[in-house]
């Protein structure tokens, strides 16, 4: 079933390869496995743990926190995935990425640890990161769950502090096909008696129920904290700390202060344990840097950047669009994932586009660039209202957060008349995107979306030009 084991020395590449032929299944829920290697290991981290869980939100809340703590002088470690460029993004320590060699060590420990045990190459790319901030004897472990929570490998760890960010359709075919399926999976990550911080304006009950059933100590958004702002600065509003004169975070976005205020409320939430100053908060969200969410690349045409690959995500992503003015011009250079719900996310975005270039991604979960460009043409036949769910999310909260007056909801978007497209088809998203550069004039906008499997080699082709792209 697998190949053969790295010789010794081998660099990093050789065990990634190695490590994706371990197990028959890419992705094999699950925690009896990584807990009887973990065990082995003597695993245990001797810090203060914070989980985050969610369907979008996850990375801007974790690299929110990172910064932060770092800013108060915390040794901090981040475990996120997946990657852009380099697998080392996964794996943070105060500040740094984790060396190559430093993550070889790991592998080869989990190696000889699993004796007869098969792991998936996120369970050894979780034991690896968790192995490393045991020797660093850090302060603060934040843990970003892969996929779901009750049965991700990130749920080996119990957690000081667990946070949800927003619960919608994602992963169905694992994690359910409804709002309360997908809500309980990620609410597993809650534990009797912690913090357990809900960012969803409007979760589903199952959330609310778990965490009653296990007594955990529940933060809801617009109930137990919520922010407030206008265009020069915003406040946070905690149950019993208020933050007020908070620069906007440099993370861009119409839900980056929910994620923000998650950030803090997680933080209110373990005070005395962890002591952060307002300087500290001011200080690290402003140099709060996370590529490829809402990343828009300086010099013209206009240039974003992000790997929105749901519906809930997209619907986001495009009122980021429209806030941004007008252009003559939207070129969109788009990749997804078969396993994705390709034409309910597409169909959030499909009015503010015109000039389609869909690409193919490699591999067993890749969609091929013409099943995308036959799925965009039966989209713009037809009218496109909008995302009537993210409105209401949205909606929900600038209420809670007392930017609106009660009861005055904004108008939705009117459906809008199927427009003038052109859709193009490529082999990978580099050349489309060098395409769409030639095509683009200075008045217009490019956008790079779908996937991080889409963004990534955009990312690579633009760091090779010697542009800080990371």
């Amino acid at each position: 079933m697998s190949s053969l084991h790295p010789a010794q020395g081998a660099p990093l590449a050789d065990w990634l390869a190695y490590l994706e032929t371990l197990h028959p299944k890419a992705i094999d829920l699950g925690l009896d496995r990584i807990r009887v290697v973990a065990q082995q290991l003597s695993l245990s981290l001797d810090c203060i743990k914070i989980t985050v869980a969610g369907t979008n939100g996850k990375g801007s809340t974790c690299a929110m926190l990172d910064s932060i703590l770092l800013n108060a002088g915390y040794r901090v470690g981040t475990y996120t995935s997946p990657h852009l460029l380099r697998f080392n993004e996964r794996i943070r320590i105060n500040g740094e990425f984790a060396t190559d060699e430093r993550i070889v060590e790991q592998f080869e420990r989990i190696e000889a640890a699993r004796g007869e045990t098969s792991l998936t190459y996120f369970e050894v790319t979780t034991l690896a990161a968790l192995l490393l901030f045991q020797a660093e004897r850090l302060d603060v472990a934040i843990l970003e769950v892969g996929l779901g929570g009750r049965l991700d490998a990130v749920n080996i760890i119990d957690a000081d502090c667990a946070i949800l960010t927003s619960v919608d359709l994602d992963h169905m075919a694992y994690l359910g096909n409804t709002r309360e399926a997908i809500g309980l999976e990620k609410a597993h990550v809650f534990r009797p008696g912690a913090p357990a911080i809900c960012a969803d304006p409007m979760p589903p009950e199952t959330v609310l129920d778990y965490a009653r059933q296990i007594g955990a100590d529940l933060w809801r958004f617009g109930q137990d904290f919520n922010y407030s702002g206008d265009r020069q600065q915003w406040a946070y509003g905690g149950r019993s700390q208020r933050r007020s004169a908070l620069g906007y975070p440099a993370l861009r976005g119409a839900n980056q202060l929910i994620n923000a205020s998650a950030a803090l409320a997680a933080l209110e939430a373990l005070h005395p344990r962890l002591v952060v100053t307002q300087q500290d908060v001011r200080q690290g969200l402003l140099h709060v840097s996370l590529p490829a969410r809402m990343q828009i690349l300086p010099g013209l045409p206009a240039t974003i950047l992000d790997v929105a690959h749901n519906p809930h995500a997209v619907a986001a992503l495009g009122q980021n669009l429209d806030s941004m003015g007008h252009y003559p011009h939207t070129y969109a250079v788009v990749g997804m994932l078969h396993d994705k719900d390709i034409e309910a996310t597409l169909s959030r975005i499909s009015r503010r586009i015109d000039r389609w270039m869909c690409v193919t991604l490699g591999g067993p979960r890749g969609t091929t660039a013409q099943e995308l460009a036959t799925i965009v043409r039966r989209l713009t036949q037809a009218e496109a209202p909008a995302d009537p769910f993210i409105a209401g999310a949205v909606e929900v909260g600038r209420q809670a957060a007392g930017a609106r007056k009660p009861g005055v909801r904004a108008a939705p978007r009117p459906a809008v008349p199927a427009h003038d497209v052109t859709v193009t088809t490529f082999e990978d998203p580099v050349q489309a995107f060098a395409d769409a550069r030639k095509l683009a004039t200075d008045n217009d906008r490019i956008l790079v979306f779908g996937s991080f499997a889409t963004v990534g080699p955009v990312l690579e082709a633009l760091r090779l030009e010697g542009r800080d792209v990371i």
